[in-house]
């Protein structure tokens, strides 16, 4: 069944077939073919059809299924601007899309949003005093929210506090002054430091310190002396001279004898006495007696003995 008598079945009526021509000839001699409307409201006075079909009949379609075959060719008019690509209509249709799904969403949110009447007396929390149901104070108490916020955003850090120095208060509510609290705490650190060094001090003795000072005075000197110094150098060969060693031999040989005083001043002991590790001499007031362990004794005996084991066994070697 073609499509001319599926119609005239179905819905229209169809005329008499048109006698197919041949494909050579050109495709403008054809007969127009096409959709044949009767206008209902014709203005004159047209007589009645004889076959007595009144307004309500079917439109009558003067086509054929063939042409309809034949015709590729898009009878469509563009209008106006040109028609948009499909990556262009796309994105286009998502934002028509978006838009109208946030116009939706709003549109839900306003008539799911209670009812909120301004005209009663409003408590501290922004929620109206009197029997309310949740949701009336839910949304009062939001609107309060954004109300702050908004006007907190306004106001800008001058009100907000940002940016200020941090106001301290001890437990009575008054104010600290934090620069003076940093103050007295950097004079109690000082303070603590003097005192460890005064404690650290304290325990030195007196050469110690005279040693010291011996020493700041030598840097001071150091200055003023050449780079070199060589065996004609006066000060140093005095400096030598000077320092005593317990077991110089030729110290009674000096023609120049150290008065009996020690670094800081005070007298010293002028008789025969128990040598030590650290050469102090004892005090004028030395009543000659040892009162130690014997522990320098042994000391120095245990060092003599090594030295002299260490020089028979270099001579036994020799020998050999």
């Amino acid at each position: 069944m073609s499509l001319a008598d599926y119609l005239a079945k179905n819905y229209l009526t169809a005329d008499s077939k048109i006698e197919k021509k041949s494909k050579k000839r050109k495709r403008k001699d054809a007969p127009q073919s096409g959709l044949i409307i009767a206008d209902d409201d014709a203005l004159g006075w047209a007589a009645k059809p004889a076959d007595g079909h009144d307004d309500d009949a079917p439109i009558n379609v003067s086509a054929t299924s063939a042409e309809f075959r034949k015709t590729k060719k898009n009878n469509w008019q563009a209008i106006g601007t040109p028609a948009p690509s499909s990556a262009d209509q796309a994105a286009a249709d998502a934002i028509i899309a978006s838009a109208a799904a946030e116009t939706s969403a709003r549109d839900a949110a306003n008539e799911e949003a209670p009812t909120v009447d301004d005209t009663g007396r409003k408590m501290e929390s922004g929620a109206h005093a009197g029997l309310q149901t949740a949701d009336q104070v839910t949304a009062q108490l939001k609107r309060k929210q954004a109300e702050e916020r908004k006007r907190f955003l306004a106001d800008g850090a001058e009100h907000s506090g940002q940016g200020k120095e941090t106001i301290y208060r001890d437990a009575s509510g008054r104010i600290i002054n934090v620069a003076m609290k940093r103050a007295e705490a950097r004079k109690k650190a000082e303070e603590e430091a003097a005192k460890a060094a005064a404690e650290i001090e304290a325990q030195k003795g007196d050469v110690q310190r005279a040693e010291r000072e011996r020493k700041k005075e030598a840097l001071k000197d150091a200055k003023y002396m050449p780079v070199a110094r060589y065996e004609d150098d006066r000060e140093m060969n005095e400096e030598m001279k000077e320092r005593e060693r317990w077991n110089d031999p030729a110290a009674q040989f000096l023609s120049k004898k150290r008065a009996g005083r020690s670094v800081t001043g005070k007298p010293l002991y002028t008789g025969t006495f128990t040598p030590n590790r650290y050469g102090i001499r004892p005090g004028h007031r030395w009543d000659g007696v040892d009162r130690g362990n014997g522990f320098e004794k042994e000391y120095f005996a245990a060092r003599n003995r090594r030295r002299d084991l260490k020089e028979l066994d270099y001579a036994w070697q020799m020998d050999e």
